[in-house]
């Protein structure tokens, strides 16, 4: 079976509901959220709205209780009456925990006036944030028992907490590692802005229930549909302010911004001036998602729209979601990529190394001169190989030529071909030859290089006095006349 590739469309940008909303529509199956809802005692609800004319699916994390008065949201939920969420608000904080007064979840931000015995003034200048119901039409199951919405409810939890939490919920490693990277990526962008460590991360609104419950339920989900590749269009971010307990912001935020910085896709402004990107959703896609200019050329399977809580006229704020076969692409493979600068290596040092690191396993090294500090000569090693393998290439890497440091730039990717090898049959002169030859193909077997491997081409062109380039050459065109080998 070929690889599924899954795409979104970024222009009404991501939030953590709207991705769960958009895989759930593309045919990802909403039982694998079980362990979630097990570990957190919630509830995915899902329902179907329409946006601007686009039907559409909504998926809200809903709190089990008995006491549906608590924490002031209980008269919606005893009365069983349904809000169209705008997107969450979700921004994590680092140290300062003044914060939580005036980052609150857009989702909670209800048009205040319009509830009675609801006091949600959140002093956040969300343009274009109360409910226009003209276009939208919104269904939900009725529900026995008593239910509240989860926004920013649960303990404000540390960085390490939420691990700890993802780690006891049993998944599968796949899951597990995706959840906890995206978590990561979270923290880190925090302790870039506070300037402080990972260990010291509090998160809010990205440590309560509804978060961990966004970013573990998509990992569920994009396992659930077998999903090889994920790409995105620019992502739009939204415009206008948002209001923090340090002061007024433009959007993007700055947890946004900085996770940006850490993504391969492209940011953009608009295209209306409330807040479209949240943190969790620019997480999510900064883990998972390659950044595309225009959806790639594909064989469709799947589409789905998940919904956000805006209503936008004359746009539809749906995020959409297409599960498909990209035609002709190159594999990826996870890697990482060591490198250290040397100043004092002998020749003799750096001839070795692509054995020495080879074996410890490494997939690539290259060797570049470079100017050091004081205008002086060195070189510069750059070496690939797996993830799993990194430690143990770094160590070799500095035993063998005694640098104090080696750089990791983290875990990236790279396409790769399929490779396979023939072996063809020459005549030169009265003699017969075996030479081998790599063909290079697509995930789809076509072929787009033949190359003859060079120890047999230079073993053939010593016995028979014939140039390098021309017993290569005749290697190559061989294969070709002979069609697939």
């Amino acid at each position: 079976m070929s690889p599924k590739t899954l795409t979104f469309d970024g222009r009404m940008g991501a939030s953590g509901d709207m991705l769960l909303a958009a895989l759930v529509d593309a045919g990802a199956d909403p039982a694998v959220l079980e362990p979630v809802e097990s570990a957190l005692a919630l509830e995915y609800r899902i329902g179907r709205t329409t946006k601007c004319g686009i039907d559409a699916t909504t998926v809200e994390v809903m709190l089990r209780e008995t006491d549906p008065s608590s924490e002031g949201h209980g008269t919606d939920a005893g009365q069983g009456h349904h809000h169209d969420h705008e997107q969450k608000h979700d921004h994590a904080h680092g140290h300062d925990h003044q914060e939580d007064s005036a980052s609150h979840n857009q989702a909670d931000d209800h048009t205040d006036q319009d509830h009675a015995g609801h006091d949600h003034t959140h002093g956040e200048d969300h343009h274009n944030g109360d409910h226009q119901h003209d276009d939208e039409h919104t269904e939900t199951p009725a529900k026995t028992e008593a239910h509240v919405h989860a926004e920013g409810h649960g303990p404000h939890r540390s960085y390490l907490e939420v691990c700890t939490i993802v780690e006891n919920m049993a998944l599968e490693p796949v899951v597990e590692a995706d959840a906890l990277a995206i978590f990561e990526l979270l923290a880190k962008a925090e302790a870039t802005i506070h300037g402080t460590d990972l260990e010291e991360i509090h998160f809010h609104e990205v440590g309560a229930d509804d978060a961990i419950a966004d970013v573990v339920g998509v990992a569920l989900l994009v396992q659930d549909l077998d999903i090889e590749h994920v790409v995105t269009t620019p992502i739009s971010a939204g415009g206008g302010t948002v209001s923090m307990s340090h002061g007024e912001y433009p959007i993007p935020a700055p947890a946004v911004l900085e996770i940006a910085t850490r993504a391969d896709w492209q940011l953009t402004g608009g295209p209306v001036d409330v807040e479209l990107l949240t943190p969790t959703g620019a997480a999510i896609l900064g883990h998972y998602a390659d950044g595309v200019e225009h959806l790639p050329a594909m064989t469709v399977d799947t589409t789905g729209y998940g919904a956000g809580g805006y209503a936008l006229d004359p746009h539809p704020n749906v995020l959409r979601a297409t599960v498909g076969t990209v035609a002709g692409g190159l594999q990826r493979e996870d890697i990482a990529v060591l490198e250290t600068n040397l100043d004092d290596a002998t020749p003799e040092v750096l001839g070795g190394l692509q054995d020495t690191l080879t074996a410890a396993g490494a997939r690539d090294v290259s060797i570049l001169p470079v100017t050091m500090k004081k205008s002086r000569p060195g070189h510069l090693v750059k070496v690939i190989c797996r993830p799993a393998d990194r430690q143990r290439v770094a160590r070799k890497l500095a035993a063998e030529t005694g640098t104090l440091g080696v750089r990791d730039a983290g875990v990236t990717h790279r396409w790769i071909a399929e490779r396979r090898f023939d072996t063809v049959t020459l005549e030169v002169e009265d003699a017969t030859y075996e030479v081998t030859v790599k063909i290079a193909s697509d995930d789809k077997g076509a072929v787009y290089d033949v190359s003859a491997e060079y120890d047999d081409v230079a073993a053939v062109a010593r016995e028979s006095g014939r140039p390098i380039r021309s017993i290569a050459d005749r290697a190559e065109e061989t294969w070709l006349a002979q069609g697939d080998g």
